[in-house]
């Protein structure tokens, strides 16, 4: 295909022939700060005080970039009852340093993005655990341009969460700072969301499900003012109901509702909005893998795709490649992690990527994922190539799959034995342009995960249980999980 070489460090390096399986590492995150943020069980794991110290330390490492005068940080949150918590706590902490902190409120992971590049603040902060369920909860950072905060500063940051907490000085008088209320940030949002659609949504019946979360407000805001007819479901939170069986981790209320009601289509969002899957007027999901091939084809069709590529992960369906190969159009492979996917993108200048569980980037407008623009482009092909969304999605049929975890005595040992390695060029051999085989290991535990696609699930369960096997006869495997 002739695909660039993958960005060191940040991608997965693997196999770039097709069919080949990949052997990669992703880059090592820190103690409390992951590829999406500081997340745990709230008050056990994250605990408010990390969201003072995390404010403090804001407020004073930009003051100190702006030789002393207060720095400018905006702050939202989703719908979970700890983030109240936390938004007051991350507040107290930057105030306390003599910068000032700007409260957007209940609104999307993307919003903050938006206004922290557009609007002059020196980094961003959502409060949210994305699609985790209520009890928990998480501390999400990006820098002035709304990507995704640079590791160097948030293990400086984790640095100094761990040691004395009197080592930043307090301000005092009226060198504390002020705590502004910035509601008219998330309408000039809106605004610019409704402003990227260039045709009326008119005549089109769209079902919206907001997860109970941080889009319950401005899912509907938008496509109102887009002229669709819009119906709404999981729009009532009450601080525990947030991806309680709905949203984009639970389509089943959104399917029956479409296919009840006779939708055109619905979108689902999580918690944060910063994801988005589809469904079908026939109640079938579309997935972040299916909503990328359904773009892609037409923003190439249309001149909106320069590079000719789509940035995915290594975990993209193997039926996504072979449609992209059918349509001509090229693919990079990153470690999973939309982090990952939008660092490849701004590397290398390409315009879509994403995941299969509907993180999807258009660089063009957003440096995140984003869930209400990613609706308002499927909603665009759909309005230009006047089909449903059945026939648009008909070229990318996903291949079945198959993965399993497996305990190891040591993930890098197991990668490396010449056995397992045996085990998966065989089964790459057997499976050819008909299928493949990942081996990825857990950032956080012992465990490989051991995944093949293939044209059966018979055919899948045959390739990853050879592959297990080898592990056991090389003494590598502890258990299967």
């Amino acid at each position: 295909m002739g695909h660039k070489a993958p960005y060191i460090n940040i991608t997965t390096r693997y196999d770039r022939e097709k069919g080949k399986s990949g052997f990669g590492q992703k880059r090592i995150m820190g103690k409390y700060f992951g590829t999406d943020g500081f997340r745990g069980k709230a008050g056990k794991v994250l605990r408010a005080e990390h969201a003072f110290k995390t404010g403090q330390f804001l407020g004073w490492y930009y003051k100190q970039k702006h030789d002393g005068k207060a720095a400018k940080i905006v702050i939202g949150k989703d719908t979970r009852r700890s983030s109240y918590m936390y938004e007051n706590a991350l507040a107290a902490g930057i105030t306390s340093t003599g910068s000032d902190a700007y409260l957007l409120h209940v609104t999307t992971t993307p919003c903050v993005s938006y206004i922290t590049r557009t609007e002059g603040f020196d980094c961003g902060v959502m409060i949210s655990a994305s699609h985790n369920p209520y009890f928990d909860n998480g501390i999400k950072l990006m820098n002035s341009e709304g990507e995704k905060m640079d590791d160097d500063l948030q293990d400086e940051l984790e640095r100094f969460i761990d040691g004395d907490p009197a080592a930043l000085p307090e301000a005092t008088e009226d060198a504390i700072g002020s705590t502004v209320d910035f509601y008219t940030g998330r309408n000039r949002y809106i605004g610019y969301l409704t402003g990227l659609a260039t045709r009326s949504f008119e005549n089109y019946k769209i079902a919206l499900d907001c997860s109970n979360g941080a889009a319950w407000m401005i899912g509907p805001a938008v496509f109102n003012a887009l002229g669709a007819k819009t119906y709404v479901i999981n729009n009532a939170p009450d601080g525990l109901n947030i991806n309680m069986k709905c949203g984009s981790t639970h389509l089943e209320s959104l399917k029956a509702y479409v296919k009840e009601n006779k939708m055109d289509i619905g979108f689902a969002f999580d918690g944060d909005a910063d994801r988005c899957l589809a469904v079908d007027e026939n109640g079938e999901e579309i997935n972040g893998d299916k909503i990328m091939y359904i773009c892609s084809k037409w923003m190439k069709k249309n001149g909106m795709l320069p590079s000719n590529t789509v940035v995915t992960t290594v975990m993209s369906n193997f039926g996504l490649y072979k449609a992209l190969d059918a349509v001509g159009i090229e693919y990079e492979k990153t470690a999973v992690g939309d982090r990952y996917v939008y660092e490849n993108m701004k590397e290398y200048d390409h315009m879509i990527g994403g995941e299969q569980s509907g993180h999807v980037i258009f660089r063009k407008y957003a440096h995140t994922g984003d869930g209400l623009i990613t609706a308002i482009m499927l909603m665009s092909v759909l309005i230009d190539t006047k089909l449903p969304v059945s026939a648009l999605a008909a070229g990318c049929e996903m291949f079945p799959q198959v993965l399993k975890n497996v305990e190891v005595d040591d993930k890098d040992e197991t990668l490396n034995d010449e056995a397992v390695k045996a085990a998966v060029e065989k089964a790459t051999a057997e499976l050819g342009n008909d299928g493949r085989v990942l081996l990825r290991k857990s950032g956080t535990e012992p465990v490989l995960r051991v995944m093949s696609e293939a044209g059966t699930v018979e055919e899948c369960e045959k390739q990853v249980d050879n592959i297990i096997e080898a592990m056991k006869v090389s003494g590598h495997l502890q258990k299967i999980r």
